[in-house]
Formats: C-alpha cells, sequence, structure tokens
C-alpha cells in the first residue's frame, strides 16, 4: 500500500509515518530527512537545499523527484511506502503519480492531517526554547518565525493537493490536534477499511 501523508508543517506526519514503519512495515519516505541526509554529507544536493530549506522553501520538484525515484527502487519499498510531506504541490503529485504507473504501482490513500495554526506556532516556540534550556541548538529551519514562512508556502503550495486527492477518491481527514495515539488508531482504521 502506498500512502500519502500531508498537512502543515509541524502536524505530526513524521511521528506518523514512524509509526507506520514500526506497526506496518511500510518504510517513511521523508523527503525532508533524505535531503537533510544529504546537507549532513555534504553532497551537492546538500549544499543547495541547505540554503533553500534554511529559508522556509521548497527545493525544485526535479530535485525531490529525482531523491523519491531512486528510494522508490530500494527492495524495502516493493510493498508500499509512506510518503511523510511529499507531494508537496500539484506538479509533484502528477509526477509521483507517473513515477508510480512505471512501476505499476499508484497512491492507495492520501490521508490529511488537520491542525490549528496558531498551536503549531506556540508548540515551535516552545520547542525551540526548551532546546536552548538543554544546552542544544535548534536547525535554522524550526524556528517560528521560519514556521509561518512555511506554513504560508503550505496553503499557497500544498493545500490545493485536498481537491486532487479528492477528486481521485483517495482523500481522507484525520484530526491532527487529537492526542497522537488517537492520531494513530484513526489512521489505522482508514488503512484497514482500505485494505
Amino acid at each position: 500500500m502506498n500512502l500519502v501523508l500531508f498537512g502543515p508543517p509541524g502536524a505530526g506526519k513524521g511521528t506518523q509515518a514512524k509509526l507506520l514503519m514500526e506497526h506496518r512495515s511500510l518504510p517513511q519516505l521523508s523527503t525532508g530527512d533524505m535531503l537533510r541526509r544529504a546537507i549532513t554529507e555534504g553532497t551537492e544536493l546538500g549544499r543547495n537545499a541547505k540554503a533553500i530549506m534554511d529559508r522556509g522553501d521548497l527545493v525544485s520538484d526535479d530535485i525531490v523527484i529525482g531523491i523519491v525515484a531512486e528510494r522508490l527502487n530500494q527492495p524495502d519499498c516493493a510493498s508500499g511506502a509512506v510518503f511523510d510531506g511529499f507531494p508537496r504541490t500539484i506538479a509533484q503529485a502528477e509526477a509521483l503519480d507517473r513515477l508510480l504507473q512505471s512501476l505499476g504501482k499508484k497512491i492507495d490513500l492520501a490521508i490529511e492531517l488537520k491542525v490549528n495554526d496558531e498551536v503549531l506556532i506556540e508548540r515551535s516556540a516552545n520547542r525551540v526554547k526548551e532546546m536552548i534550556a538543554a544546552g542544544q541548538n535548534p536547525r535554522a529551519d524550526d524556528t517560528p518565525e521560519t514556521l509561518r514562512n512555511r506554513l504560508d508556502v503550505y496553503y499557497r503550495n500544498t493545500a490545493p493537493l485536498i481537491a486532487y486527492y479528492r477528486n481521485q477518491g483517495k482523500l481522507k481527514t484525520v484530526h491532527g490536534m487529537a492526542p497522537i495515539p488517537e492520531v494513530t488508531k484513526s489512521i489505522a482504521a482508514l488503512l484497514d477499511g482500505a485494505s
């Protein structure tokens, strides 16, 4: 099963994708993690992506689709995957559909995690304060100011995916502000119903 998890930054996509990986053996495909790995490794892609991500902007579709294509060819993706925060635009969704079709696969379900933006910004500010108090350095892209920019980018570019997947009959919505176990249970019910 190929599943898309989407919602604003900080909605819990990564947390839920990790839980799906543990409980359903579906690999988590996080373009953010893949890009951060390239940044850490200092690759050319990583250096280019770092400047873009630090501003809270999106990297080019060509870069992202290329990373996803490479990852989908790994053996652990043979039975499906959880796309964590990807696609982020209609163009990426269309490119992903074409890529999956070329592999004889498709997106089976798209789950939107609905959240409250102001609560997300407050959580981000608290997380930064906690990290600083613990002697840690927050990531440059993990501040309330950057989050506000990322939310603007999300509503401009990614929110149209709601209609895209609704029109395909694949969209389901989960209340993302619920406690993590409740969100997990809601997603499990959707997956069980789609199987």
